[in-house]
């Protein structure tokens, strides 16, 4: 019912110190996806769907902030859950990629894995999804822009490549979610927002995203003092 994207970035902070930023964007033709298929934290970022089971993205975070590998906890939490076959999940940790897709999904379904990320999808046009999201992702890994601009992108490229194949489903909705490994830094709230009903989700994501961004610098700006 959706498709979507996990990944992983390495960055030097301000005081020189090596840390990790994750991140996860989805978009689907039903209402709310973000309250049921993007997990992340300062241990990973995990997607769940196709028949969605939310606690293989929940237990997914927790098990990774237990110090499992992504691959470890997200293999064992499939192994334990009878719907396997119908389910897609994805992911990545600090040093790996995960990605499942069950043989009873919904054409088209498959995944791609890359060196810091993984990308996902079912009920979808065609195979060019993901290879566009993923492509996206890849032309600026790393790059300058915020990463959450980034993810949008790469869901704006898997959109434009066909996306969800149910167009008589005019409700839709995208999530994204960035996170980092910076114990004495938080992520700016707009790093975390969701469209959960709207027939333009990835604009309406990036509308929401650019208009949170400003706002929260307004906040800063205003309060700068610590008044």
């Amino acid at each position: 019912m959706t498709f979507s994207i996990c990944v992983r970035e390495r960055y030097t902070d301000d005081d020189g110190g090596d840390q990790v930023r994750y991140g996860v964007a989805v978009t689907t033709r039903l209402p709310g996806v973000g309250t049921l298929c993007p997990f992340a934290s300062a241990d990973g970022a995990v997607a769940t769907q196709s028949l969605v089971n939310v606690e293989l993205g929940r237990k997914g975070i927790e098990y990774l902030g237990d110090g499992l590998a992504v691959d470890d906890a997200l293999e064992a939490l499939l192994n334990a859950d009878e719907g396997k076959p119908q389910r897609q999940l994805h992911g990545v940790d600090a040093d790996g990629t995960f990605a499942f897709s069950g043989e009873e999904c919904n054409d088209w379904y498959g995944h791609a894995v890359g060196e810091n990320y993984t990308v996902a999808g079912n009920l979808l046009t065609g195979e060019d999804v993901i290879e566009d999201t993923a492509a996206a992702y890849e032309s600026d890994a790393h790059g300058d822009a915020p990463l959450a601009e980034r993810l949008i992108d790469a869901l704006a490229a898997g959109h434009a490549a066909g996306g969800d194949k149910r167009e008589d489903l005019a409700v839709q909705s995208a999530a994204l979610q960035v996170t980092n490994t910076e114990e004495e830094t938080d992520d700016p709230y707009y790093n975390d927002l969701r469209v959960d009903a709207s027939e333009t989700p990835v604009v309406d994501l990036r509308e929401t995203y650019e208009t949170a961004k400003r706002g929260y610098e307004t906040v800063m700006e205003k309060y700068a003092d610590g008044t």
